[in-house]
C-alpha cells in the first residue's frame, strides 16, 4: 500500500513541477510580448514628430506621409503576435521610405530635429529587433515544452495552448535578394 502512496506522491510531485516550469514559461512570454508592445509604441508615438519634420522640409511628399500615418493606424487596430508583425511591416517600410525621401532633401539632413529624430528611431528598430527575437526564442521554449512527451498529454487540460510567433507572414520577405555580378 506505501508503494501506491509513493508513486502517487512522485506523481504528484512531477505535475506540480511542470505546472510551474510551464507557467513560468508562459509568463516569460507575456512579459517579451509586453517589450515588443512597448518598442512599438515608441515608434509609434516618434512617427507623427517625424511626418511634422518631413512635412515641413519636403511638402509635396504627401503621399509618402499619408502611407506611413494609415500604416501606423493599421498597426495601432491590430491585435495579437501574427496580426501585429503582419501590420508592422508596411510601418517600417514608410519609415525606410522616409529617409529615403529625406536623403534628396539636403536642408532636411542637416535638420538637428530630423537627425535628433533618426538616430531615435534607429534606437528603437534595434530595441525592437532584440525584443522580437528575444519573444520567439521564449515562444519557441515555451512551444517546445508544451510539445514534448510526457507534458503534451497534460499541457492542453491545464490550459496550455501553443503561442504565436512575431516573424514575417511571407516567406519571400526573408529571401536572401540575388546580386547579379558583373561580367
Amino acid at each position: 500500500m506505501w508503494l501506491y502512496a509513493v508513486i502517487g506522491a512522485i506523481g504528484l510531485a512531477w505535475v506540480i513541477v511542470m505546472f510551474n516550469r510551464l507557467t513560468q514559461q508562459r509568463q516569460l512570454a507575456a512579459n517579451a510580448w509586453a517589450d515588443i508592445d512597448v518598442q512599438l509604441k515608441r515608434r509609434h508615438d516618434l512617427i507623427p514628430e517625424v511626418v511634422a519634420v518631413v512635412k515641413g522640409h519636403a511638402g509635396y511628399e504627401r503621399q509618402t506621409l499619408e502611407a506611413l500615418a494609415a500604416a501606423r493606424t493599421r498597426a495601432l487596430a491590430a491585435t495579437g503576435p501574427a496580426a501585429r508583425a503582419r501590420e508592422e511591416d508596411p510601418v517600417a517600410g514608410g519609415l525606410r521610405r522616409i529617409f529615403a525621401v529625406a536623403e534628396a532633401y539636403p536642408d532636411l539632413q542637416a535638420a538637428a530635429s530630423f537627425v535628433a529624430l533618426q538616430r531615435t528611431l534607429t534606437d528603437v528598430e534595434d530595441h525592437l529587433q532584440n525584443a522580437r527575437r528575444y519573444y520567439n526564442a521564449v515562444v519557441r521554449d515555451f512551444n517546445t515544452a508544451i510539445a514534448q512527451f510526457p507534458t503534451v498529454l497534460f499541457a492542453r487540460v491545464m490550459g496550455f495552448g501553443p503561442r504565436e510567433f512575431f516573424g514575417l507572414d511571407d516567406p519571400a520577405e526573408g529571401a536572401v535578394p540575388k546580386v547579379e555580378t558583373g561580367s
